[in-house]
């Protein structure tokens, strides 16, 4: 196990040290954030005076070098839109984002699951037409529609949630909640029923065609046979069998989250990371666009590793193959 955790990780810098130069390269070119800085009556002299001191006249695999090392130093640079430290910025709006996203995965994971457990076993029940209905929905429409629809009905026409902002947020340290206000709560309801409902009809197929799948294998035709009951083969047989892939989608489902949660953020202007990555693209703010990108590979390296653990810890099988390898 401590193995596989170090090349995991060896991986993971070698991922993360390619998106970030890859990133850095790109948004190098994405425009000029000194004509966004300053206003039209600035002189060329002084614009290319400012160009000098932000080291844009530097080549760009230093530039990239010198952003690699502060980044290890937990240096991300000066925002060149608002002037104020990057790491400010994303330890105001993480807790945003990282809240809407947890809500919707828990979301999807909560309603996904039974639903795709029910039309599993019962698929020619009238409720499971009804829930696979839904979930062709889900796929259907964008998440930006999801999001607009929402906020006409139940924001505009019946006036129950908010229809934009976070709601009243309260301090815990440096970290900022929503949900434990009335406001916050209600605030939350659209956005994470729309981030997470492409999610909750993707696990809830996903989890469908594995429980049809495992039902009809000879271990769950023996489990019935030697007498076990219909809630025992389904739930303690086939139901852990299922989940194996599931935990692999899951966990790779919830990073998606994390890193589409900008679409959302914009439907309902909602303060987080993908909010302030979006303002960012518009003045050309390399150090907040390239520090976002490498926030979204952090999460996905972590997010990968952890699946990575519960996968081996979830099949023995995986466990037993490694040891007879070591052997």
């Amino acid at each position: 196990m401590i193995a596989l955790i170090i090349r995991r990780l060896f991986q993971s810098i070698i991922v993360m040290l390619t998106v970030a130069l890859v990133a850095f390269t790109l948004f190098r070119y994405v425009g000029d954030p000194v004509s966004q800085m300053v206003g039209q009556e600035t002189s060329i002299a002084d614009m290319e005076r400012l160009r000098e001191e932000l080291g844009l006249n530097d080549p760009v695999l230093f530039q990239f070098g010198r952003f690699a090392w502060n980044t290890l130093q937990g240096k991300f640079g000066i925002s060149y839109r608002l002037g104020r430290p990057v790491n400010e910025l994303f330890v105001e709006r993480l807790p945003a984002t990282l809240e809407l996203s947890l809500i919707a995965a828990l979301f999807s994971l909560v309603v996904g699951i039974p639903m795709g457990v029910y039309t599993g076993l019962y698929p020619d029940r009238i409720l499971s037409k009804v829930f696979q209905a839904v979930s062709l929905i889900g796929i259907a429409l964008p998440t930006f529609l999801i999001g607009i629809l929402l906020i006409l009905f139940f924001g505009v026409l019946l006036g129950w949630l908010p229809t934009f902002g976070r709601g009243e947020v309260i301090q815990l340290g440096w970290w900022s909640t929503g949900l434990l206000t009335a406001s916050g709560l209600k605030a939350v309801i659209m956005p994470a029923f729309t981030l997470g409902m492409f999610q909750l009809t993707l696990i809830m197929r996903l989890v469908r065609s594995e429980m049809m799948e495992v039902l009809r294998t000879d271990y769950i035709k023996f489990a019935r046979a030697r007498g076990l009951t219909n809630r025992a083969v389904n739930f303690g047989h086939a139901l852990k069998n299922t989940l194996v892939p599931v935990i692999t989608i899951t966990g790779l489902q919830v990073g998606s989250i994390i890193a589409f949660a900008i679409i959302t953020e914009t439907v309902f202007q909602w303060p987080g990371m993908g909010l302030l990555f979006l303002q960012a693209i518009e003045f050309a703010d390399i150090p907040v666009m390239s520090t976002y990108l490498i926030l979204i590979a952090f999460f996905f390296v972590v997010i990968n590793l952890i699946v990575d653990l519960l996968y081996h810890v979830v099949d023995p099988r995986l466990r037993f193959d490694r040891a007879v390898a070591a052997g």
